[in-house]
């Protein structure tokens, strides 16, 4: 399959999250069906940088691999992948067919602060909730839970610091 000739594409967040958008990439990108004005541009200066509904947002890509990226946009980490429509619909399929994993060991994403710890041992949560609140490069984010299921433990504690991929948050998942 050639990849010149895939006008819709699906970039799919690490909370299972679709965005769809069309290529090719120019001044204007359609995502969810509506389309917005974009630039973008890189300086010796500045790096990489998008302007959006006219405003100027910095771009860093972090890691690449194969259709895997994270990129630091306007100083907030974001990890995705980029799916065809097909390779989205077996992705789906390959996870409902996946025997349960058990226990998930929730990651820091990057370096930083724990600056609020929003559950605890025994709670139960939802794909998507906020577990805690990271501080890193004076931006807050949410660390969110992965899956539906039970907080076993919490590995850190308010105003700790934490490294790349310490474990925060152990979860057991839901049955069924």
């Amino acid at each position: 399959m050639n990849m010149m000739n895939i006008e819709k594409l699906i970039a799919v967040s690490s909370s299972g999250k679709d965005f769809e958008f069309e290529m090719p990439l120019k001044d204007k990108i359609v995502i969810q069906g509506e389309e917005y004005d974009i630039k973008l541009y890189y300086t010796e200066e500045s790096g990489l940088y998008l302007v959006w509904n006219g405003k100027k947002y910095p771009v860093e890509i972090v890691k690449s691999k194969q259709n895997k990226y994270e990129i630091l946009f306007n100083s907030i980490s974001y990890s995705f992948t980029i799916e065809t429509p097909f390779s989205l619909q077996r992705m789906k399929v390959l996870k409902v067919n996946k025997p349960s994993v058990g226990n998930i060991s929730v990651k820091a994403p990057m370096p930083g602060k724990i600056v609020d710890i929003i559950c605890q041992k025994g709670s139960k949560v939802s794909r998507g909730e906020p577990l805690l609140i990271l501080e890193a490069m004076k931006m807050e984010n949410e660390i969110l839970s992965p899956i539906d299921g039970t907080v076993l433990s919490v590995s850190v504690s308010k105003d700790s610091t934490v490294m790349k991929d310490d474990i925060l948050v152990e979860i057991e998942e839901k049955k069924g």
